[in-house]
C-alpha cells in the first residue's frame, strides 16, 4: 500500500481570496476545512501532488508557488490520477475523492500556459468530501484506506 504525507494545508478565507498556509486544520463532515470560504456540495477539500509540482515549477520556473493552484493540500508520495471514490486518510480522516480538479483560468493569472500544464491526467489534483471531523497537521500520514477494494496504488 503506499503511503505518503500531508506536505502542506491552505485555507482560502475568501472567494478569489488569497490561500493562507497554516500548520493545522479542523476538519468537519460534509462541510470541509473551518475557515475556508468553499464549504459543502462535493469539492469540500481539494488536493494536488507535490511531484506534479515539482515538475510545474522545473517547467514555470521555481518561483511559481503552489498556492497558485489554489488548492487546500498538498499530498507527497500519492497519485491522485484515477482515484475517483476511492477513501484517503490523513491521520484519522477520512475524504473520499469525488473528482479530478479541472483547473480554471485563474491558472494563466498566476502563470501563462499553467491551465494547459494542468489539464491532463489529474495534474490539476483532486476534489474529495469529508467523512468524518477531525485535526489534520502538515507532515501527517497520508495513505488510501486499507479496505478500498480498487487496484492498489502503484506510485
Amino acid at each position: 500500500m503506499a503511503t505518503g504525507t500531508l506536505e502542506a494545508i491552505w485555507i482560502k478565507r475568501a472567494h478569489r481570496g488569497p490561500m493562507d498556509p497554516v500548520e493545522r486544520a479542523t476538519v468537519v463532515a460534509h462541510a470541509g476545512l473551518v475557515g475556508n470560504a468553499d464549504r459543502g456540495g462535493q469539492r469540500q477539500v481539494t488536493l494536488i501532488e507535490g511531484e506534479v509540482w515539482d515538475d510545474l515549477r522545473a517547467r514555470f520556473g521555481s518561483d511559481l508557488e503552489p498556492t497558485a493552484r489554489r488548492a487546500n493540500l498538498m499530498l507527497r508520495g500519492i497519485r491522485l490520477a484515477d482515484s475517483r471514490d476511492r477513501v484517503l486518510t490523513i491521520g484519522t480522516c477520512r475524504l473520499r475523492i469525488r473528482g479530478e480538479a479541472k483547473p480554471c483560468e485563474r491558472m494563466d493569472e498566476a502563470c501563462h500556459g499553467l491551465r494547459t500544464a494542468l489539464a491532463s491526467a489529474w495534474r490539476g489534483g483532486a476534489y474529495a468530501e469529508v467523512l468524518g471531523n477531525g485535526e489534520i497537521t502538515r507532515g501527517m500520514s497520508v495513505a488510501w484506506e486499507e479496505n478500498d477494494q480498487r487496484a492498489p496504488d502503484t506510485a
